[in-house]
């Protein structure tokens, strides 16, 4: 797909301009980062070393929603909605286009979503995406991009295969940003494994799209080189073609 980016900051899929879409100079759905974040995290570790040293003890690791900055929360919380939001759309197209790419890739994104409500249940911090219906999201943001996610990938199936390879392309760019923010290892660990299955569903959209359009599909937001080496990772599929079978129509 041609990707367009307007004067505004809009993008478009299949001609159809998405809200809250970003730029490619902003390229990730969020990464707008506080810099208070980063002092009261600073702030922070000081006191418990400076606090353990003078009191002779050891400074122990946190195990609750403590041990996280505010960043490491935020990122958290946005990630949930973020892969529910896949999970949301996918289950939409599968209804309307019955392709059994969208049916699979919804099952694998209601397990993204368990994997960071168990990170979030863990630390007591409160899951936004519990209980929710399909399409409700309490960011705004999100909530706007759903609803042009849907207009666009309802277009045609073409279409809606574009919006499949554009919110795995994000997701992915969000996840390289989290976990490179973060200096959690269970949330680290957590957006590794959240990379290797978007990879996976990248693989599996552009398998679909092409062979529904017989063109080789072009990256919409990652660079080329990161793009290609999703695509051609011999670890997690070999070929073009291999690591994308289960999920196609």
């Amino acid at each position: 797909i041609t990707k367009v980016f307007c004067e505004s900051g809009q993008s478009e899929v299949g001609g159809h301009a998405l809200r809250g879409w970003p730029s490619r100079e902003n390229f990730t759905m969020k990464t707008t980062r506080t810099f208070l974040y980063t002092v009261l995290a600073s702030a922070f570790a000081l006191a418990l070393i400076v606090g353990g040293a003078f009191w002779g003890r050891p400074v122990q690791a946190q195990t609750t929603a403590d041990a996280f900055t505010g960043e490491d929360i935020d990122g958290l919380l946005y990630m949930i909605e973020e892969e529910k939001l896949a999970r949301d759309v996918y289950l939409m197209l599968d209804g309307q286009w019955d392709l059994r790419v969208f049916q699979n890739i919804s099952r694998a994104e209601q397990k993204h979503m368990d994997s960071v409500a168990r990170v979030l249940a863990a630390h007591d911090i409160d899951n936004p995406a519990l209980d929710s219906e399909i399409g409700e999201f309490t960011n705004p943001e999100l909530q706007a991009l759903y609803d042009d996610l849907i207009a666009a990938g309802s277009q045609s199936v073409a279409d809606a295969l574009r919006v499949g390879t554009a919110i795995e392309e994000i997701d992915i760019l969000d996840l390289q940003t989290y976990v490179d923010d973060t200096g959690e290892a269970d949330i680290q660990q957590l957006y590794a494994n959240l990379l290797k299955g978007s990879s996976n569903h990248l693989r599996a959209f552009v398998s679909n799209l092409e062979r529904q359009t017989g063109e080789t599909v072009q990256p919409q937001y990652l660079d080329t080189q990161t793009y290609d080496e999703i695509m051609n990772d011999s670890n997690t599929r070999g070929n073009r073609n291999r690591g994308a079978n289960r999920f196609r129509q």
